[in-house]
């Protein structure tokens, strides 16, 4: 992958606002890649750890959110982040009419 396509999708990312989500696929449409949800994942999953990116916004199309990172304590890191920001996240999913960046 380009380095360019890697940085317009990590720019995407980035303006999404605080107690907000966007779906993959939204993010790729953003990014001017539009059917390259799977890219923003591949994107997403070598980022870097300390990153200040805000990774945890991006959830999938039903409003699942992932399940790979977790913390010292076992707890799900998006999750944690996510309901910092006041995003309710029931049962790993969360609401997209409620919270989805428009």
């Amino acid at each position: 992958m380009s380095k360019e396509l890697y940085l317009q999708i990590l720019e995407v990312i980035a303006l999404i606002p605080y107690g907000k989500v966007a779906t993959y696929g939204q993010i790729a449409q953003l990014a001017g890649l539009p059917k390259h949800a799977r890219l923003v994942g591949y994107v997403l999953k070598h980022l870097d750890p300390d990153s200040e990116i805000p990774w945890h916004r991006v959830i999938n199309s039903q409003g699942k959110i992932s399940t790979t990172r977790l913390n010292f304590q076992g707890e799900n890191i998006q999750q944690v982040k996510l309901l910092e920001e006041g995003v309710v996240v029931l049962d790993r999913k969360v609401k997209l009419k409620k919270y989805q960046w428009s």
